[in-house]
């Protein structure tokens, strides 16, 4: 029998009429009274008249690979924000590393980390005059081409691709293309990384920093969480300009970015400034990228995602949606190893481990601390 809460829960299924409409609250008192509807035509004067010169403008239904017909209230950038958040690429963000493998409770997932970069990317282009819809949609679809594992299933993957696995070009490509995003929102997505090209946006080239500045501040706060390293540790090269906590961090990099941005008319950041986060992730790098526990852990994934891999290229039955073939720039790649990828990049941490587990019979207490059951 339902208890009184879910007796309450239930009583609420329709709402409270109020003459002619139904209201969520009974007691409501809100009002509001706009003139007319906010179309997107409206949102898109609004930016051609405040947006900082050489922001991207949204227009009409956007560049997309396949044509389609405007939205009346959203804007192009809007919409791709939209179909990012639903996407089944970024909600298994949750499940994927972000440093530390199979994450615990309060350890960021690469989920949390596209959400911090966005917020470090709106905070910038905001300031700036930039569109921050699509700095937005860039920052949060940015790592949705990452396999679990984290950077680990890119060397595993590697061997199996003419010219190699990057999450960028992936997630753009490949994990978010049936969502026929705007080509501004794809290319930022896929340029995110400092050693591909330049993003041909301003919005691109802010998120591409935004991605180094949240991940430098929130993997030092996991570590120090988790007694990897300690504050005493950290180099006064960083403390003494950025301080020792992430909201120091954050506050110190996102202003410098506005004021270099502001003062000369170029994403980017000044020398002293940039020497500080270079230097934490110089650290980072230095004591917890490369610890021995991260090259175990990385080392125990990649022999497991190959041989997921190798073993879906000899069972090609197995992979879900085994009809698909690869997109003709892909040509080049042997369909079922082009399957096998597909389905192994986009699993969680967890499903992977698991899936090893089933497939291939491995012991999960015997691989290192911090993945599967040895965590």
């Amino acid at each position: 029998m339902p208890n009184e809460r879910t007796r309450q829960w239930a009583s609420t299924m329709g709402g409270h009429e109020l003459d002619e409409v139904v209201l969520a609250h009974r007691e409501s008192t809100a009002r509001l009274a706009p003139a007319h509807p906010h179309h997107r035509e409206m949102r898109e004067h609004q930016e051609r008249q405040f947006l900082a010169e050489g922001s991207t403008l949204a227009t009409g239904a956007g560049k997309r690979e396949r044509p389609e017909e405007p939205d009346p209230y959203r804007t192009c950038f809007e919409k791709d924000r939209d179909r990012i958040v639903h996407s089944t690429a970024f909600r298994r963000l949750a499940g994927k590393t972000q440093v530390v493998v199979y994450p615990k409770d309060h350890q960021r997932t690469r989920l949390t980390h596209a959400l911090e970069v966005a917020q470090v990317a709106t905070s910038v282009a905001r300031a700036v005059g930039a569109n921050v819809t699509l700095a937005e949609a860039i920052a949060l679809g940015h790592d949705c081409g990452h396999g679990p594992g984290g950077h680990a299933s890119e060397t595993a993957f590697d061997p199996y691709l003419p010219s190699g696995y990057d999450h960028g070009p992936w997630g753009a490509d490949i994990a978010l293309r049936p969502l026929n995003l705007c080509e501004e929102t794809l290319d930022g997505i896929r340029n995110h990384s400092w050693s591909r090209p330049a993003p041909q946006t301003v919005e691109g080239e802010i998120v591409s920093w935004a991605d180094r500045i949240a991940y430098c501040a929130h993997d030092l706060e996991d570590a120090l969480h988790a007694g990897i390293v300690t504050v005493e540790q950290i180099p006064p090269s960083v403390t003494s300009i950025a301080g020792s906590t992430r909201s120091q961090q954050l506050h110190t990099y996102i202003t410098a970015m506005i004021d270099t941005i502001t003062t000369h008319q170029v994403i980017g950041m000044d020398q002293l400034t940039a020497q500080g986060l270079r230097e934490l992730r110089a650290f980072n790098y230095d004591q917890i990228y490369t610890r021995d526990e991260a090259v175990a852990q990385s080392d125990a994934v990649v022999v497991i995602l190959r041989a997921l891999v190798d073993y879906l290229i000899d069972n090609p039955a197995q992979v879900p949606g085994a009809h698909k073939d690869p997109p003709s720039f892909l040509a080049a790649i042997e369909t079922p190893v082009w399957r096998a990828i597909e389905y192994v990049s986009g699993m969680t941490d967890r499903f992977a481990f698991e899936q090893a587990e089933t497939l291939l019979g491995y012991d999960l207490t015997r691989i290192p601390a911090g993945i599967g059951r040895g965590a």
